[in-house]
């Protein structure tokens, strides 16, 4: 069976890494952030705070009832796909909370373990939803919005940001400074992986390169390193020179080929090489309107 056009394969797995990454989540909160009273940010770290003042309900419940009035919010701005595959995970992360709150002994005993290995379960299970084209609810629905507004901030940075906010509420609520700088590690760790998982933990470059070679620097690049160039108009600022400076994007694990080939054909050629958070296009991540 060919999966590539199999339309209801391709949902079930859809469906399956949704609720993947929803439970990896819910591990991670469950079993290493909430026995040690640290709080991971998002919907369900304001949840916990609203269980502790109220006493009304579990972290499931009062996380789902957070999310409807954001779903109602984004609902025209977020998407069709992206609604449906929301819903599921709300659902999904609301259900596993419940499930992984009843297991009776805390994992680890220890803050800091607790707040590493929560943000690392935490930070690659919504990275993967994310990749999916999808959330867990909360501050991940905000955080879609603020992409289509802001679309230079990383996915990451702006949970970072968001769930700086509920941790400082954790810190007041709780009356315990160290819980509150507990958790700013967790969620400093979580936004790393989450970004980490999001962006394939591949962060590409973008070299620009200026020699009188540019022909044979962008012949070599294109033939030995199987990489697109493009070849932008420049001008000595001091000379007023014209010359051809050459553009082309690599990932990491290229850099030192580049150097090298460069290097071959013009020792003394001007290269600058630039972090990229994210490429789009051929050779690279997908490009399409949903990308974060």
């Amino acid at each position: 069976m060919d999966y590539k056009n199999n339309r209801v394969l391709q949902n079930i797995h859809w469906v399956l890494t949704i609720l993947l990454g929803v439970a990896l989540y819910a591990a991670g909160f469950d079993l290493f952030w909430k026995p040690q009273g640290l709080n991971g940010g998002g919907s369900s770290g304001l949840a916990l705070i609203l269980v502790h003042i109220t006493g009304f309900g579990t972290v499931g419940l009062l996380n789902l009832i957070i999310n409807v009035p954001l779903y109602i919010a984004g609902y025209a701005k977020i998407g069709r796909r992206f609604f449906v595959g929301s819903v599921i995970g709300m659902l999904g992360v609301s259900a596993f909370l419940d499930l992984f709150d009843k297991v009776p002994v805390p994992v680890i005993d220890e803050p800091l373990l607790g707040a590493v290995y929560g943000a690392v379960l935490g930070g690659l299970g919504i990275g993967l939803v994310f990749r999916a084209g999808a959330s867990s609810g909360g501050s991940d629905i905000v955080i879609r919005l603020l992409r289509i507004r802001h679309q230079n901030a990383s996915a990451g940075t702006l949970n970072l940001i968001l769930d700086a906010i509920v941790i400082t509420l954790t810190a007041i609520v709780f009356k315990d400074i160290q819980k509150g700088l507990y958790s700013g590690v967790a969620i400093f760790i979580y936004s790393k992986v989450f970004d980490g998982v999001l962006y394939s933990f591949d962060y590409s470059r973008v070299a620009l390169i200026v020699s009188e070679k540019y022909e044979e620097i962008a012949h070599a690049v294109g033939t030995q390193m199987h990489r697109g160039v493009t070849l932008l108009e420049g001008e000595g600022y001091y000379s007023h020179k014209h010359t051809k400076v050459v553009m082309t994007a690599i990932r990491n694990r290229q850099l030192t080929d580049l150097k090298k080939v460069v290097a071959e054909v013009d020792p003394h050629a001007f290269v600058i090489i630039q972090d990229s958070h994210q490429i789009l296009g051929e050779g690279f991540a997908k490009n399409s309107k949903t990308a974060l």
